[in-house]
């Protein structure tokens, strides 16, 4: 049987002037590993994604974003979920006060966007969402779009 989502999965890649970029890590009792993810979360199906994304980045990694660009909308596990996920990548950020949810034992960390690409080639980067935001948004680099 399909399994129905009540959320939309979203992701998004933080980009300040230096290319510089903010990764969370957490421990994912699923697959019982810890994971270092983009700043990701799940929106209402009545809202605008939009809306539930600039949220989550302000509770969990406390950045405001000005500028925001969806660069891919795609299915998780199609074979079994009609789960979708919004893609973005955003740009011109202000910092405030990370305000993660009381049981989201969050760890955050900044690093060069090249130092995410590689941790993503390397495979020490497993999230589906994480590892596609970023491959695309290398590609837009290479092409010269971001």
């Amino acid at each position: 049987g399909t399994v129905h989502f009540k959320k939309i999965a979203l992701g998004v890649l933080v980009l300040d002037d230096d290319y510089n970029t903010w990764i969370v890590g957490q421990y994912r009792f699923p697959i019982k590993q810890y994971s270092w993810e983009l700043p990701e979360g799940g929106g209402d199906l009545n809202i605008d994604p939009l809306v539930s994304i600039k949220r989550e980045l302000l509770e969990e990694a406390g950045i405001i974003a000005q500028s925001w660009h969806k660069i891919q909308t795609m299915y998780l596990s199609n074979s079994t979920t009609d789960e979708i996920a919004h893609l973005y990548i955003a740009k011109n950020l202000t910092f405030k006060v990370a305000q993660p949810d009381k049981d989201e034992l969050l760890k955050q960390k900044k690093l060069p966007f090249n130092e995410l690409y590689n941790m993503v080639i390397n495979g020490q980067v497993t999230d589906a969402m994480t590892i596609t935001t970023v491959l695309k948004a290398k590609l837009l680099m290479l092409e010269g779009k971001l």
